[in-house]
């Protein structure tokens, strides 16, 4: 039976030319009890869509009805969670839950009240905060006062509105399960919005994809018995052909392929003496432990004492290798990056980049930051050009120019190269960041977890531009990230760092996967799903605070 209908619903924003179509001509039934989730890029009406749910938008056209009636507003048969937290900040735990509590029943007996808000307090494990404020909780702790919330209103339909995006990967994982648990005991229709595919299957029964151009693209039903562990599922064959089909489908009609250009690299030298074009004239530079960390270590001072957060870093990458940097949260894998970059000062033991000793920043060193940074008022080239102007000197303004053209349209910004930064989407921001690297011709390229604060299909189209131009360079490059699909895609070698403080290289995993690499090639590689678990439990295993044991550390630096 269906509680909640769309009828040919569309919905545009604006009147005459600067009309924007929204969504376009929706049908949509959503079953009493089932756990629908709605899986799209940015930009493709997923908020709009459940707003209408909510009661707080009403469509261009067509009509959404909550069990037959037209919904004109918001009402308490339908919960909301967002992305935010929303909380207010003066209250309690416990004060925040009953605020819903007072609006939604105000003739409730107090002590009805009192056990309702213990009830779902203690039910998304926050009976040991129930004093606390706002400002006192971590990010995952605020989102589950809002679940919380949400429930102690006893809505009919949950609505879930990315509600875990801007949490960790590791907060976010333990509170999608902790949502999942709920929704099995109390069986509400649950809608949720989010870009991530894993956790689309994790919790749904039903995914519809939503397409670029605001239409329904096509549905998926997941037929795997729950609970679904998540260690389990890496070796379920129906969640690997379910989410290989899913990828498929997102990437084929969101992704287009935009790094195909016309334009050439001029055979002109930077600065540093690495040519940009031609391969051949990176003959002098040595080959074997082309980057070299020697027992490196970093301390910081603290009123309590010397802080040792990295130590006896030992790790050798050979020239023209590709390594993923990964671990839990706070385990200095940043840390590493910039005094890789010669932006922090090396406490113990040293770095060395083509023979010589790392000492301060140099644009041989070029680093990708998860912000790009770049100056709002200038264009893509007027951007990538600062640096390219230093790194060039001796090559005439012509040639600079094609090398700036040249990256940017390898990053899919023909069309935008004289676009201001201000009114670029972080997306594009970040290939301009990506392209203004590259263009520095660098010995070494340092990645620190770019594609961060980009939702997750936006990070799938990125990866892939990041290795079709790497691909054309080979640059020697590190990549901090905490993606294990990430990781994986763009590494030769997966390099796992143990928690901090005191952390050191725990586990390295040689990934023996042929290049050029696609996500879509990769979910169909017999091999993929191994590598993907040694890393999922090397993870795992560290999830809650372990420490390295003798046998683990020697064992990282036998993998070299």
């Amino acid at each position: 039976m269906s509680i909640l209908t769309f009828d040919n619903v569309s919905k545009s924003f604006g009147e005459g030319t600067a009309r924007t179509d929204v969504l376009k001509n929706i049908n949509l039934n959503v079953k009493e009890g089932e756990f629908l989730v709605l899986l799209g890029f940015s930009g493709t009406g997923k908020t709009t869509l459940i707003n209408l749910m909510a009661g707080l938008d009403t469509p261009s056209k067509g009509a959404v009805t909550f069990k037959g009636k037209p919904i004109n507003g918001p009402g308490p048969e339908r919960g909301l969670i967002f992305q935010s937290y929303s909380l207010m900040p003066w209250l309690t735990v416990n004060g925040n839950v009953r605020l819903a509590l007072d609006s939604v029943f105000p003739k409730m007996p107090k002590d009805e009240k009192s056990a309702k808000v213990a009830h779902y307090v203690n039910m998304v494990g926050l009976s040991h905060a129930t004093h606390r404020r706002p400002a006192e909780l971590s990010g995952g702790m605020r989102q589950r006062v809002n679940v919380a919330r949400a429930l102690a209103m006893d809505p009919e339909m949950l609505l879930l509105d990315e509600p875990l995006s801007a949490l960790d990967a590791l907060t976010r994982a333990n509170l999608a399960d902790e949502i999942e648990h709920i929704w099995t005991e109390d069986k509400k229709t649950c809608v949720l919005i989010t870009n991530d595919v894993d956790e689309a299957i994790i919790l749904a029964d039903r995914i519809i994809a939503l397409n670029p151009d605001g239409t329904l693209g096509d549905e998926f039903t997941v037929t795997i018995p729950r609970p679904r562990d998540r260690m389990e599922m890496n070796h379920h064959d129906g969640f690997k052909r379910l989410r290989a089909d899913i990828t498929k489908y997102l990437m084929d009609v969101g992704i287009e392929a935009k790094t195909e250009g016309t334009k050439t690299l001029p055979d002109v030298t930077p600065i540093h003496g690495v040519p940009t074009a031609v391969k051949d004239a990176q003959k002098g530079m040595i080959d074997h432990n082309f980057l070299d960390f020697s027992q490196l270590h970093k301390v910081y001072p603290t009123p309590k004492g010397p802080l040792t957060v990295v130590e006896d870093f030992d790790l050798k990458v050979q020239r023209g290798e590709f390594i993923s940097l990964i671990g839990h949260s706070g385990c200095g894998k940043s840390t590493v990056l910039t005094m890789a970059a010669g932006l922090n000062e090396i406490s113990k033991g040293g770095i060395r980049l083509d023979g010589r000793h790392v000492e301060g920043a140099d644009p041989e060193r070029a680093v990708v930051f998860q912000s790009p940074n770049l100056f709002p008022w200038l264009s893509a080239r007027e951007n990538v050009a600062i640096g390219v102007d230093k790194v060039y000197p001796k090559a005439s303004r012509s040639e600079r120019q094609d090398v700036v053209d040249y990256y940017l349209e390898r990053v899919g910004l023909a069309d935008a190269m004289d676009r201001p930064a201000h009114s670029m989407s972080n997306g594009m921001k970040q290939r301009v960041g990506i392209a203004r690297a590259f263009a520095l011709s660098p010995k070494l390229l340092l990645l620190d977890e770019p594609f961060g604060m980009l939702d997750s299909l936006t990070r799938w189209e990125l990866q892939e531009v990041l290795m079709e131009v790497w691909d054309r360079t080979k640059v020697t490059a590190i990549c901090v990230t905490h993606d294990v699909d990430e990781a994986i895609l763009l590494a030769d070698r997966v390099v796992m760092m143990t928690n901090g403080p005191q952390a050191t290289i725990g586990k390295i995993v040689d990934v023996d996967l042929p290049r050029p690499r696609t996500r879509k090639a990769l979910l169909e590689h017999p091999d993929y799903y191994t590598f993907r678990q040694e890393v999922l439990d090397f993870l795992e295993e560290y999830e809650h605070g372990a420490k390295p044991t003798p046998k683990t550390a020697p064992k990282a630096i036998a993998a070299e």
